[in-house]
């Protein structure tokens, strides 16, 4: 008989226990760029957040043994060393909530004297979703509840995993403001789940400077590379953050606080999108997080993604990520998840990834969650020129809402049609 483990989630915020946040967000941007390519067909609307995944298989990665484990720490782009992992993402959790408090903070001193102001919210949660009685480690609890802000709930997976499914789902629309609907499929769980971890988080943002509504209009935009079809296309000229690359362009929008912005990378060409997934590296979307202001007028399509739950099981085992899907069967260890035993051990199943995000004048409101099911046998601004540089958004390009203190990506896609 099989039984599954499962794991949902979204994104994390825990206690920072170090100051480093390079190792989390560089790993995070890097697993982004590797699935970017295999979430979808190359003509495809793509929308990821590589920080709900990463956080996702972080803490499952904290019960994996022997190869598995070095596996897992070669495709996940982690330190050999446990300590500097989880310290860097509860670091750069902490950096995501430093971020949002700082905002409110200045939004109440603006309201005090202008009696208006703008907020961001980014809210994150783990939990563990457990088999009542099941024999889990106890530091594997330990470094998800301290590190990962992740308690432990029971649930009776044997006797009814639909109502579990339910229960569990239903945190999950909760916690993203019910955009995050039906994570888990039917038939997801069965009786022989025995845990379900789960993150979410839900970001809504207003720019730092908005959109005048009355300026959008029905401009060109090069479907999926081809010919241009008329989209609502937001216009406004402001100092903003830009770069120019060879065969691409960067520029972001800040969100209120300019703690957090909304980047783009454009191609030269209306074709030019799989070189330019070909080009980008992690560090390339560290840098963008820093660049330099300078005047543009920019024109931006609107836009909605809310595609299906993704399933990222065979991405991931084409990056190498292969004993962790018990591939060849017996190879998975999680032992210091719970028990390995001959005839009963854990092994990721399927790994479930649902996101949202809808773009317009105001600003930006965007959920993920992902899922890790795991199956067990039996078991600074310049001056700015004096004429504006113009950005047209009128062809397919890639996007990210980033943290700009440490770069790292909360989501990442691609948009080739944004009717």
């Amino acid at each position: 008989m099989k039984a599954l483990f499962f794991l949902a989630m979204l994104a994390s915020v825990a206690p920072a226990v170090a100051a480093d946040l390079q190792t989390a967000s560089l790993a995070v941007n890097q697993l982004g760029l590797d699935l970017l390519p295999r979430a979808g067909a190359s003509a495809d609307n793509i929308l990821l957040s590589p920080y709900s995944i990463q956080v996702a298989l972080a803490m499952t990665y904290a019960g994996a043994g022997g190869a598995t484990r070095a596996e897992m720490s070669r495709v996940l782009h982690f330190p050999a060393d446990d300590a500097t992992l989880h310290a860097s993402f509860a670091a750069l959790a902490q950096a995501f909530a430093d971020a949002v408090t700082q905002q409110h903070q200045r939004n109440e001193r603006l309201h005090r004297f202008s009696g208006h102001g703008d907020t961001i919210e980014l809210r994150v949660a783990n939990r563990l979703f457990g088999q009542r009685g099941y024999e889990f480690r106890a530091p594997f609890l330990d470094v998800l509840k301290t590190t990962y802000a992740a308690p432990l709930e029971a649930l009776n997976f044997r006797r009814d995993p639909e109502a579990a499914r339910r229960h569990i789902n239903e945190w999950v629309e909760a916690q993203t403001a019910k955009k995050i609907l039906d994570l888990i499929p039917s038939g997801g769980l069965t009786e022989y789940t025995r845990l379900v971890l789960t993150n979410a988080l839900y970001f809504k943002a207003p720019w730092e400077r908005p959109f005048d509504q009355a300026a959008t209009a029905e401009l060109p935009f090069h479907i999926q590379g081809g010919a241009p079809q008329a989209v609502p296309t937001m216009r406004k000229q402001f100092s903003l953050p830009y770069a120019k690359y060879d065969g691409f362009t960067a520029v972001a929008l800040p969100y209120a606080g300019r703690d957090l912005q909304f980047l783009i990378l454009l191609p030269d060409v209306p074709d030019g999108l799989a070189a330019l997934e070909n080009t980008i590296t992690p560090e390339l979307l560290a840098g963008c997080s820093t660049m330099s202001s300078q005047l543009v007028a920019l024109e931006l399509p609107k836009f909605k993604l809310q595609p299906p739950t993704l399933p990222l099981g065979a991405a991931l085992q084409a990056l190498g990520l292969k004993t962790a899907f018990d591939q060849p069967r017996g190879s998975a260890n999680f032992d210091r998840m719970a028990p390995r035993k001959p005839d009963d051990y854990l092994f990721i199943g399927e790994v479930f990834h649902m996101t949202f995000l809808a773009l317009d004048e105001e600003g930006t409101e965007a959920a993920a969650a992902t899922a890790v099911a795991m199956l067990t046998l039996s078991a600074v601004e310049q001056g700015s020129p004096p004429q504006p540089i113009v950005v047209k958004v009128d062809r397919p390009f890639l996007f990210a809402i980033q943290h700009c203190g440490s770069g790292a990506c909360l989501f990442l896609g691609r948009v080739t049609d944004p009717r």
